[in-house]
């Protein structure tokens, strides 16, 4: 029966000692749940946050009724501010899945084994936060687009909408 070397066997002067624990991974998390959960409107005042439906998806997005321009405005820029808020956090989450990963050695003890298996295994993270920054651009794009499509209707309704313009005071003629 061959010994392993100091370093495989998380000895003395090893960096990594969870060799020494069998190379298990059991990364510790917290999980918060809050039926009761509120928000601020407003007015200064707490109001149950869509019912108390808690963290459903129904609760991240205003309903999608486009009655006018400003609805689809509300609606593309809390998307894309859910969406930027969501990337930052899912990429945050990538890099400590990476850094955690990084510290479980490698089975067959290669140099940079562990980071490189860290590294694909946080690569799907890291896609799902840039698709998450694309959504948020295109949310963005959404509205530009439809001042572009839409301009001649909301601008006929913006000048219809002008209050008239009193008679004006000239100061010249006294």
């Amino acid at each position: 029966m061959s010994t392993p070397t100091t370093a495989a066997t998380g000895g003395k002067n090893s960096k990594n000692d969870s060799a020494k624990f069998g190379a298990s991974f059991a990364p510790s998390f917290t999980l918060n749940l809050s039926q009761n959960k509120t928000t601020t409107n407003g007015g200064g005042g707490s109001v149950p946050a869509q019912g108390g439906r808690g963290g459903h998806s129904e609760a991240l997005l205003p309903p999608p009724e486009f009655t006018s321009p400003s609805d689809v405005r509300n609606y593309c820029n809390h998307l894309r501010a859910v969406m930027v808020t969501i990337s930052f956090e899912v990429a945050m989450g990538a890099e400590i899945l990476k850094g955690v990963l990084a510290t479980v050695p490698d089975p067959e003890g290669r140099i940079g084994g562990s980071k490189a298996r860290a590294w694909r295994v946080s690569r799907k993270l890291t896609k799902a936060a840039d698709a998450a920054a694309s959504a948020a651009k295109n949310a963005a794009a959404t509205y530009a687009k439809f001042q572009q499509e839409y301009e001649e209707e909301i601008n006929r309704v913006k000048h219809r909408a002008r209050r008239p313009q009193g008679p004006r005071m000239d100061w010249a003629r006294q």
